[in-house]
């Protein structure tokens, strides 16, 4: 089944980087540079940032449904950058090279499956869940830090 993985929109997070410290601190947000790759996945552009690179460490809602699956955790974003546009039916790098934890939720937001993959098999393990008559999107987890990927629907 066509799939298509969606980055973060960059906009809401543009006006970071003219914050003071003081100010992102407030925010619960931390600006951090990049010491090593990988390790800072970027949620807005769906690569990991590159060392000596700004990225921003803060609280996101990626599951906002009125439900008990209502969640957030923290994420990166780095500084600058676009919103990626993924071709349909790819998985980034920055993805594929991590365990991920799969989360199929119905239109309200109640999850009705899940599943773990990794590498190529990510994609086949997408497809399969979007099978599933119940499913309306998908949300992709790094499996280790439970942290939000990226989210998934059918094309």
């Amino acid at each position: 089944m066509p799939f298509q993985i969606h980055a973060l929109p960059a906009q809401p997070f543009a006006a970071l980087s003219a914050l003071s410290d003081a100010d992102l601190s407030a925010r619960l947000v931390q600006r951090q540079l990049v010491d090593k790759q990988p390790g800072y996945p970027c949620r807005v552009s769906l690569e990991d940032a590159q060392v000596g690179e700004t990225v921003y460490l803060l609280h996101y809602t990626h599951q906002a449904a009125a439900t008990p699956f209502r969640a957030s955790h923290a994420i990166y974003v780095r500084e600058g950058v676009a919103s990626a546009t993924v071709p349909r039916g790819e998985v980034p790098q920055m993805i594929r090279s991590r365990i991920i934890s799969l989360r199929a939720f119905d239109a309200t937001g109640m999850m009705v499956n899940a599943d773990l993959a990794e590498d190529e098999a990510v994609a086949t393990r997408i497809e399969a869940l979007l099978q599933h008559p119940g499913t309306d999107y998908l949300h992709l987890h790094f499996a280790k830090q439970g942290c939000f990927a990226a989210r998934v629907s059918r094309v």
